[in-house]
Parts: C-alpha cells; sequence; structure tokens
C-alpha cells in the first residue's frame, strides 16, 4: 500500500513538473500578447515594429495586408485598438513556433466610430534568434458564446 502511494505521488510529481516545463513557453507567449494588446492601444509602433516579422499578415474583417500598412493604420488611428478583453486564451508550441487563440471583446475606433465587436484572435509567432516574432494575426468574427476548446 505505500509504495502504491508513494508510485502515485512520484508520478503526480512528475507530471506536474513536465506540465511547469511547457508553461514557461506558454506564459511567455501570453504575455507577449498581452503587450501587443497594450502596444496597439497606445499607439506604440515603435514596440510594434520590433515584435511583427517584416513578412507578417494581418487578416482583418474588410481586408488582408503586411506589416507596413498595419503600422500605418494603427500610428494614424484608421483602426485604434482602444482595449481588448480576454476571455480566454491557449497555447500551443511547435518547436520554434508557438500558436496563441483569445476569445476577445475589442473596443476599437473605426470609421469615426466605437464598436464593440467579439473576436477569436489567432495569432502565429516563431523564435527568430532569441525573440519571438509575430508571423500572422487573424481576426475571426464569432459569437459571444464561441468558446476554445483546450
Amino acid at each position: 500500500m505505500k509504495t502504491k502511494v508513494i508510485g502515485l505521488f512520484v508520478i503526480l510529481l512528475c507530471a506536474q513538473w513536465a506540465f511547469a516545463q511547457n508553461t514557461a513557453t506558454e506564459q511567455e507567449i501570453i504575455q507577449l500578447s498581452k503587450d501587443k494588446w497594450q502596444w496597439m492601444a497606445d499607439k506604440n509602433v515603435d514596440k510594434l515594429a520590433e515584435l511583427f516579422h517584416n513578412d507578417s499578415r494581418f487578416i482583418h474583417m474588410s481586408g488582408t495586408w503586411g506589416k507596413t500598412r498595419e503600422l500605418e493604420i494603427i500610428k494614424s488611428g484608421s483602426i485604434w485598438y482602444k482595449q481588448a478583453d480576454v476571455h480566454d486564451v491557449v497555447v500551443k508550441t511547435f518547436d520554434d513556433t508557438a500558436i496563441l487563440w483569445n476569445r476577445i471583446t475589442l473596443i476599437a475606433h473605426v470609421r469615426g466610430n466605437d464598436v464593440s465587436t467579439e473576436f477569436t484572435v489567432t495569432e502565429v509567432y516563431q523564435k527568430h534568434e532569441s525573440n519571438w516574432k509575430l508571423l500572422n494575426l487573424t481576426f475571426s468574427s464569432v459569437r459571444d458564446t464561441h468558446t476554445i476548446e483546450h
């Protein structure tokens, strides 16, 4: 009986350790995504320019474009990402690539109006040297009851 209890304890300890190993990178990506939303709200194009890969793509409801145009849109305020309330997040890592899915309510100023829209946002990051670079950001319009399977 003692052997079974000790064995179960060791298995749980190892499982917890393995989980903790995976969450360090996941937590780094989650924090980077949060920072990105804040930089977008602050229109901090210098920080965003460092984060966005030169060949990154941005998929919005009205079109798809690259880094230069996204930074121009943010700087000019033609889309002002005022606030992103994150309701759920899932991160999966694949070697030097991480994919993050956020379910958010985005409050943005678009075409002279403040709008609130529910999205699932897919963000793809890749490690370049010692820094993560955003390769892709895709907004998918969803219902407020949309869930992300963990």
